[in-house]
């Protein structure tokens, strides 16, 4: 009987996953921001790909779609903290979500966190394999490694040394 019970729940946990409901669309004032977005955002204006994806989540809050681009726009910005807040949002509702996986992780790298980052690799690697998109992204920015830490004149100023004679 423990055998049957237990082998039942498996069939039932893996069928409920399996019939999991498709992603919501998209409410059609959102997905003109989300276009709006995109295009501010290929066109290099992060902050107006931002604020139209704010709107758009706005108008259909919590959507992983709209979440995952202004992950990226805020990426752009160089945000990564604020981007990894995105990404994980995304990953608390869809813990496979290879697309988030995928842009922690580069953010991550951007961070510096590159352990962490080969950790979203390696996670990336079971789920889809080498050949995924997801996978061949997270590794060329692990292989790019992360940025360089651009330091001014003004940052290394020395102390001025007051000596008596």
């Amino acid at each position: 009987t423990p055998a049957a019970l237990a082998l039942s729940l498996l069939v039932a946990v893996t069928a409920s996953a399996g019939q999991s409901a498709p992603p919501a669309p998209l409410d059609p004032r959102a997905a003109m921001l989300v276009s709006q977005g995109r295009a501010a955002l290929a066109a290099g204006h992060a902050d107006g790909a931002i604020d139209a994806f704010e709107a758009a989540l706005a108008l259909q809050p919590g959507h992983v779609a709209i979440v995952l681009n202004l992950a990226e726009a805020t990426r752009k910005q160089d945000m990564q903290g604020k981007a990894l807040h995105y990404y994980r949002e995304v990953l608390e509702r869809e813990s496979q979500n290879l697309d988030a996986i995928a842009g922690e992780g580069a953010a991550l790298v951007e961070k510096g966190a590159v352990e962490k980052a080969r950790r979203n690799l390696v996670r990336l690697q079971g789920l889809c394999g080498d050949a995924c998109e997801a996978t061949r992204l997270l590794a060329a920015a692990l292989a790019k490694g992360p940025a360089p830490v651009v330091v001014t004149a003004e940052a290394v100023k020395p102390a001025p040394v007051v000596t008596t004679n």
